[in-house]
């Protein structure tokens, strides 16, 4: 499993013409399910980004998390965070979830973040979407 979370002012994702989750302040996260990933692995990385201490205190430093913060998270799935680029041009998917296993596992990685109390809102699996946020900072961090 893999996460791109991204600190934002903002965030939402659109489908269609339509506004699927949209969030204030909190985390962007993009997260991509590989084959070999199972429930509890979904499960400690929500732990992980919930408790990222990437908010800043009142001395600027990073030491508040998403939790600490009272931030909101959008969580987008993204299968192409997956993509093996050793060999030509080309991407291989071959190592990310399919569909009927990826999406159990995204919905534990929400749910997991529901319940240590933070507001999640999500894009729609599977659809083509486009992803608008503001980076606050920019912050930027890559978790597996």
């Amino acid at each position: 499993m893999r996460a791109v979370v991204q600190r934002v002012a903002s965030a939402r994702v659109v489908v269609s013409g339509t506004t699927a989750g949209a969030i204030g302040a909190g985390l962007c996260v993009l997260l991509g399910v590989a084959r070999e990933d199972t429930a509890d692995d979904a499960k400690r990385l929500a732990g992980k980004i919930a408790r990222l201490r990437i908010f800043e205190n009142q001395n600027g430093r990073f030491d508040r998390s998403l939790v600490d913060a009272g931030g909101e998270a959008l969580v987008v799935s993204q299968f192409t965070l997956i993509a093996d680029t050793a060999k030509g041009n080309r991407p291989s998917f071959s190592e990310a979830a399919p569909p009927e296993q990826a999406e159990p596992l995204y919905d534990v990685f929400c749910a997991t973040l529901r319940d240590l109390g933070v507001v999640v809102e999500t894009g729609v699996f599977r659809a083509r979407m486009a992803v608008e946020l503001v980076n606050d900072g920019p912050v930027t961090i890559v978790l597996d």
